[in-house]
């Protein structure tokens, strides 16, 4: 960025409060240059502040940058967000990884797993094709919410763009999953494979996945945590809590499973977050 370029921190924070309600970086150099910004000082203003090589903005879109948006973990041992305080318990640098504890209050996950009962289907994946397909490895029942679909949906949505500095429109619709005993989700990765047929067709809706976020409605009687084999690594499924990692295409220390239920059951949400818009 040019020494004489300064940003006022109103700028700054109208910047970051725009993209995370969900516009994108063509939205904000468009509304500056509509109030009076200089287009080449616009672009070097916004790649300061979201952290983007400048040389992406260059064509004024962020469909211009070849890896689109990354998130931001957090890194404070306490983050307060809209009020809501969420404790980093764990910080793991390869692949970025963090658990964070109070993401979710004991009646927010009461109501998203009442609201998400009547919904539940068996739980599909994606196949080489790009398609929703049942798959032996995930045995749980799940459902999804559109984006905003509910105000408590919105208000988790907001928590989680403000925590990782993401926009809410990068973001999948939540996923709700239910595991009953014996039940698991066998080691995978979230990012789509570039060598896979349908690879085009499902990151042509949002790019590419690039970090995800697992938070625990209820805490399983036993079994249940999400394992990360590459690394040694096992999240313990905790009511409230969550785990969020970030990863390139290919990173396999990403590489992760849902552990089988042993006793009781466990009930999770899941947030994937895209480096474009997700529009589905």
């Amino acid at each position: 960025m040019h020494p004489r370029t300064t940003i006022s921190p109103e700028l700054r924070e109208w910047i970051l409060a725009t993209t995370r309600a969900g516009h994108g970086v063509p939205d904000v150099l468009k509304l500056m240059k509509d109030n009076g910004y200089d287009p080449r000082q616009s672009r070097s203003i916004v790649a300061e502040v979201l952290k983007l090589p400048l040389a992406a903005l260059l064509a004024g879109t962020d469909k211009a940058a070849p890896q689109g948006l990354r998130t931001t973990p957090p890194e404070a041992p306490t983050v307060t967000v809209n009020g809501h305080a969420v404790h980093v318990t764990l910080s793991v640098d390869t692949p970025t990884l963090r658990v964070l504890d109070g993401i979710l209050t004991e009646q927010e996950c009461t109501e998203l797993i009442a609201l998400a009962q009547p919904r539940m289907q068996r739980a599909l994946t994606v196949d080489p094709e790009g398609k929703q397909q049942v798959d032996q490895r995930r045995t749980s029942e799940g459902m999804f919410f559109r984006l905003n679909e509910l105000p408590l949906v919105g208000r988790i949505e907001q928590r989680l763009a403000a925590l990782l500095g993401m926009p809410v429109a990068h973001g999948e619709g939540l996923q709700i999953l239910h595991y009953l005993p014996g039940q698991e989700y066998e080691p995978h990765f979230d990012w789509f494979d570039p060598e896979q047929p349908g690879y085009g067709p499902v990151t042509e809706i949002g790019g590419q996945r690039i970090a995800s976020v697992v938070m625990y409605l209820n805490t399983p009687e036993q079994g249940g945590g999400t394992a990360f084999p590459e690394i040694g690594l096992t999240v313990t499924a905790r009511r409230g809590s969550a785990v969020y990692f970030a990863y390139e295409t290919g990173d396999r220390s990403s590489l992760h499973a849902g552990l089988p239920v042993l006793r009781g059951e466990k009930w999770i949400a899941t947030k994937w977050l895209r480096e474009r818009p997700f529009r589905k």
